[in-house]
């Protein structure tokens, strides 16, 4: 910008023309330009102050206005967080379908120590060895005389009593830590479903909880989800009628000298599990490591319900016959071929006795005759066979909330030749889990509609699915399966539970060999139940591996003498807590035979 002169040379000129002095032309252009700087001064000062006033305005609103806030608002305790930590330790917790508590949190404290801050570094590690014996003494006292390490967790947990005694020994470099841990007041009780947890991101006054298997690993994000404000998880599991069946099972393993063992109890209709055990067990608030050799069955981890792949043996049976029932190839009364030794090709199919030349279907169910379901199998075709058991869900893993079960899929034949289907009418070359035969009786049982199995309690007393057999199919198929227990000759007898009306049949399965064949004298016994036959409600499924008793003067395997009878105890004890109320019967014969299979 071109400044203005004082004297600009045309005013002087003019000026002395006109007889004036141009030393007064320098003076009013002065006082001009020091009036436009006055009052550019003063526009910038009030605009300062104005900006200044604006200031205090919003500074003064905002502290009134947060005042104003804490006054309206409840009082409460200031919550003091580690700088940077996000960890979200709140866990929802677990309740069964009647409201009692399966997995909840208790507050806790961890122990960790800062060696700097510490006066005796030797001593403190010495104290703690003599208070917490499992800690390895050598490297305490390295860790805390080194120098090196300036902070060091000690314990994780502590109870309330090894808090007092380590505050006891006034050691400043001892410091403890808030935590929230997981608590399982029932102990074993439902340690399978339930799975576990271990701390995930650790802070020093937090520690995240996260699941690492069963249904704690399964609903994990919602489980941590803070937005549910806490809202129980309820499984469909019956707590009472859990402790009924794991006590009467681990008896019956003990027994009958079984290796394992496992119980599923579950709502033909709904598919509610209500119970589910597997022996041996673990106790989830001090979860074992996982096994990293050996047989994974040998771990306490192992669930033998979901997990467990077995040949169920003649349990299979009864779907034999319901494909026949549906294609119309006969009914209970028609007469099957039971000629033994049944030749197919280079192989033979024996029975466990000889039946004669013939029986009727529902005696084939009832005597267990693999040369009858043989022979069904084979009128009814492989197709109708493998459309039968995927439909009942043999082909895939079973879709319950566990992640251990969504991922055991069962063994199928690689070709499904014609001798497939003689032996796997009768439970042989095809391994699948208890759970799976569970969900395929509850369908056979309710009328024929397919069910899925849940750990979830549901709010409907009905959940049908897509029908797999007819109405009729379904009763004709009960009262088989009621013969094989109620008549002198079924080889289930020792399984009735006078007013339970119990159905169901045996399984005795050789256990394969790792290496390929079969044991000799290793077998799993299972029993496939349902009750009451008249009105079918639920399903038992008990299964024994390698299960072995001295009765009658021999040693016996078969399931008729190993899961049957502790089966019918389970009954007995849960169907009056599942207030199933006893049919009255007109008389009760009481069935003692030797040929249980």
């Amino acid at each position: 910008m071109r400044r203005k002169p004082l004297r600009p040379l045309a005013h002087v000129i003019s000026a002395r023309e006109q007889g004036e002095n141009p030393d007064l032309i320098e003076a009013r252009e002065r006082a001009k330009r020091n009036q436009v700087a006055q009052v550019k001064t003063r526009v910038r000062a009030e605009n300062r102050l104005l900006i200044l006033g604006l200031a205090f305005i919003v500074g003064f609103g905002a502290v009134g206005g947060k005042m104003a806030y804490l006054a309206s608002s409840t009082p409460a305790e200031p919550k003091e967080y580690v700088a940077g930590s996000q960890i979200i330790n709140q866990r929802a917790d677990i309740i069964d379908r009647n409201g009692n508590v399966l997995a909840t949190n208790m507050s806790t404290q961890a122990l960790y120590a800062q060696p700097p801050l510490m006066v005796n570094p030797k001593k403190a590690a010495d104290d703690l060895y003599l208070i917490f014996p499992d800690l390895d003494h050598k490297r305490l006292v390295r860790d805390f005389t080194s120098g090196k390490r300036k902070f060091i967790w000690v314990k994780k947990r502590l109870s309330p009593e090894q808090r007092q005694r380590v505050h006891d020994l006034g050691e400043p470099g001892l410091l403890f830590g808030n935590r929230e841990m997981r608590l399982y007041p029932n102990g074993k009780l439902a340690a399978h479903i339930l799975g576990g947890t271990r701390f995930g991101e650790e802070g020093v006054r937090a520690a995240e909880v996260i699941g690492v298997g069963g249904v704690e690993k399964y609903f994990d994000d919602m489980l941590r989800d803070p937005s549910l404000d806490g809202s129980p998880l309820q499984l469909s599991i019956d707590l009472t009628a859990q402790s009924a069946t794991r006590q009467v099972l681990e008896d019956g393993m003990r027994y009958m000298n079984a290796k394992g063992a496992s119980a599923i109890l579950m709502d033909v209709h709904t598919g509610e599990i209500l119970s589910m055990v597997s022996l041996p067990d673990f106790d989830p608030n001090d979860r074992p490591r996982d096994a990293i050799k050996g047989d994974p069955s040998d771990s306490p981890l192992f669930n033998r319900a979901a997990q467990g792949l077995y040949e169920l043996g003649s349990t299979f049976k009864i779907f034999a016959a319901a494909t026949s029932l549906e294609k119309g190839l006969g009914n209970p009364d028609t007469m099957i071929d039971t000629t033994s030794p049944m030749k197919w090709g280079k192989f033979k199919i024996k029975d466990f006795r000889n039946y004669g030349p013939e029986l009727s279907m529902q005696d084939v169910i009832m005597k267990s005759s693999n040369v009858g379901t043989a022979r069904m199998a084979v009128a009814a075709g492989s197709s109708a066979q493998k459309r039968m058991l995927k439909d009942l869900g043999f082909f895939e893993a079973v879709p319950v909330e566990l992640g251990e079960a969504s991922r055991t899929k069962p063994l199928l034949p690689k070709n499904w030749s014609e001798i497939s289907t003689i032996t796997i009418s009768y439970g042989h070359g095809i391994s699948a889990t208890p759970l799976h035969l569970a969900t395929a009786y509850a369908m056979l049982a309710n009328g024929g509609y397919q069910v899925k199995p849940t750990l979830q309690r549901l709010d409907t007393t009905d959940a049908k699915g897509q029908r797999i057999i007819s109405q009729q199919t379904s009763k004709q198929l009960m009262s088989m399966l009621r013969r094989v227990v109620g008549e002198e000759k079924g080889t289930a007898t020792m399984g009735e539970v006078e007013g339970y009306e119990v159905a169901g049949k045996t399984g005795t399965a050789d256990k394969p060999k790792p290496s390929g064949g079969y044991y000799d004298e290793k077998v799993i016994a299972t029993f496939a139940s349902v009750f009451p036959a008249s009105n079918p409600k639920y399903t038992l499924i008990v299964s024994l591996d390698e299960p072995e008793i001295e009765a009658v003067g021999e040693r016996r395997r078969t399931a008729g003498w190993t899961a049957v009878p502790v089966a019918a105890e389970i009954i007995a004890r849960v169907a009056p807590i599942l207030n199933l109320r006893p049919i009255a019967q007109k008389s009760q014969i009481t069935y003692t035979s030797s040929n249980n299979q």
